[in-house]
């Protein structure tokens, strides 16, 4: 096996929890363990750990309309070395100086699709108004992406949006990996966050509009007309207020609890108490926290969409039902709640069918996408590459 000295460009990392960030790293610490000189260049981040082995911070400046996030400020004087690949995970400000630095040193250039960009528009302000007129998301992203070697999707149906986008470079279809060992030796939440006497429910994600946790909390509360169930809910995100209002008028304030972001080395203690997710987002590529749960021996009851089809053996690790569908979401989890022994069995499938997807598996398959990008590049140095789109310029008065 080849030793790669990797350049991970991301625009999102710890401390900001979600599956892009656990994708890199994971994927930064497996490449470190196989050999390989691994480093993440992620933007500066206030909340930031001083000492992050693997990591260069980018000064950055905050973006004021998504919380949390930071924008980098690109210099070559932060290149922790001399890479050998380049591999982007964003396409914003440091994805860009990625695809830059392989065209300029002539480096093997691998991209991970990571998500459906439209879904996120709204974060940034005026562009999805100008998308529904110019398509200027998908054209940017054709730009980006047929500048690479090998484009690596999460699943499939991530594989055909890519394709939608006019993207014609090789894609490879590798999932994000479960730490299934971290997520085993974390502790157990001492106190439990659910009352005793309870079922126990967890939920997971950025609360953003476009997770759809609303109806999940209008899941809630159809089951808690016939069970004695209680939700709670890991993370963060501007919602928040909006879903703590919404609580109160469906009359189960009483019956959730929002817990706030929790470190991952110690988010396996919570999957390991719970007896069931519960998720309705239709945005996600993958669902990386139903990967999680599942691995944990928790089903999941989730809304069967983009990612998450692939994320749920329907009938067996768990359920899917319709979008948006807050009773189908709450007859399906009242179902494996009132079956104990379906329950336990779905469980033990949810528990097999996840392992199979460990981090170390995962970055074998990634780095033999390293060495396709290299024989690529090696046998086409000179592809034509076509210009970024320009916005359509206002035409001037007579």
């Amino acid at each position: 096996m080849r030793l790669y000295r990797v350049g991970l460009f991301t625009d999102v990392y710890f401390p900001n929890p979600n599956g892009v960030t656990t994708s890199v790293y994971l994927l930064l610490r497996e490449l470190r363990r196989m050999g390989h000189e691994a480093w993440v260049l992620a933007p500066a981040h206030p909340e930031a750990p001083e000492n992050e082995e693997g990591v260069v911070r980018v000064p950055s400046v905050v973006y004021p309309f998504y919380e949390g996030q930071q924008i980098a400020l690109p210099s070559a004087r932060y290149l922790p070395t001399e890479f050998e690949i380049v591999h982007t995970h964003t396409p914003l400000t440091l994805g860009v100086w990625g695809l830059r630095l392989a065209r300029n040193k002539g480096l093997p250039h691998v991209s991970t699709f990571h998500t459906h960009y439209e879904k996120y528009a709204h974060y940034v302000p005026g562009l999805a108004f100008l998308d529904r007129y110019t398509g200027i998301i998908p054209r940017l992203a054709k730009a980006f992406y047929n500048r690479v070697e090998v484009v690596i999707t999460p699943t499939e149906p991530v594989k055909r949006l890519a394709e939608s986008y006019g993207i014609e470079r090789p894609i490879r279809v590798i999932p994000t990996g479960i730490d299934n060992r971290l997520l085993e030796e974390a502790p157990l939440p001492s106190p439990s966050p659910w009352p005793e006497g309870k079922r126990r429910l967890i939920t997971v994600g950025r609360l953003g509009k476009e997770k759809s946790f609303d109806v999940v909390l209008e899941a809630v509360a159809e089951m808690a007309k016939e069970a004695e169930v209680f939700l709670v809910h890991i993370g963060e995100g501007p919602e928040l207020p909006h879903l703590q209002a919404l609580a109160h008028r469906l009359g189960i304030a009483d019956r959730v609890r929002f817990l706030g972001p929790v470190p991952y080395r110690k988010i396996g203690g919570y999957y390991r108490l719970a007896e069931l997710f519960v998720f309705a987002s239709e945005t996600e590529t993958q669902g990386l926290v139903i990967w999680e749960a599942q691995a944990m021996g928790v089903p999941v009851v989730a809304v069967g969409a983009e990612g998450t089809l692939e994320g749920v053996e329907d009938g067996k690790t768990g359920y899917l039902v319709p979008p948006k569908d807050a009773k189908a979401l709450a007859e399906k989890a009242l179902e494996l709640l009132r079956d104990e022994e379906k329950r336990q069995r779905f469980s033990l499938q949810a528990r097999a069918w996840a392992m199979e997807r460990s981090a170390e598996r995962i970055a074998e398959k990634i780095v033999a996408v390293y060495d396709e990008a290299s024989e690529i590049l090696r046998a086409e140095p000179k592809r034509l590459i076509f210009p970024f789109p320009r916005l359509p310029l206002a035409k001037e008065d007579d």
